[in-house]
This record gives structure tokens, sequence and C-alpha cells, in this order.
């Protein structure tokens, strides 16, 4: 199934024209390749999110060690 692209109304795939408004379908190319693109987009927003989640856990690590060598300082200060 498919979505008309000018309405949003649910048609059978294949069809050229809309049976609600009547606009135009991109034909069968065009829609195989508007789905290996959203593939593509799809990739890469899932390698941002892996380099985001990598780079916040690197962040609370680095912190983490701040932290503790602070304590570590402040415990010598006592001494």
């Amino acid at each position: 199934m498919g979505f008309c692209i000018s309405c949003g109304q649910q048609h059978q795939n294949g069809i050229r024209f809309c049976r609600f408004c009547g606009s135009q379908q991109p034909g069968e190319q065009l829609l195989a390749r508007l789905r290996q693109e959203a593939e593509h987009i799809n990739f890469l927003r899932l390698q941002a999110q892996a380099l985001a989640q990598q780079q916040q856990q690197q962040y609370q690590q680095q912190l983490q060690q701040q932290q503790f060598n602070q304590n570590q300082y402040n415990q010598q200060r006592r001494w």
C-alpha cells in the first residue's frame, strides 16, 4: 500500500493517478530511488546517533575522572 503524494490518502501500489484527488503519482523507478535514499538517510542517522552516544560516554568518563582527581587532591591536602 502506498500514499498519495498530494493528499496523503492510502491507495494500491502501482497506480498512476490518485482516486481521491486525481494527482499523478510517481513511477516505480522514482519510488525505488526514493526508498534507497531513505534507507541511506536512515543509515546515516543511526551512525550519527551511535557517534553521539559514544561522545556522551567519553564525556561522562572524563567528568568522572576529573571528579576522582579532585577528590584525590582534596584528600592529599587534608594530610
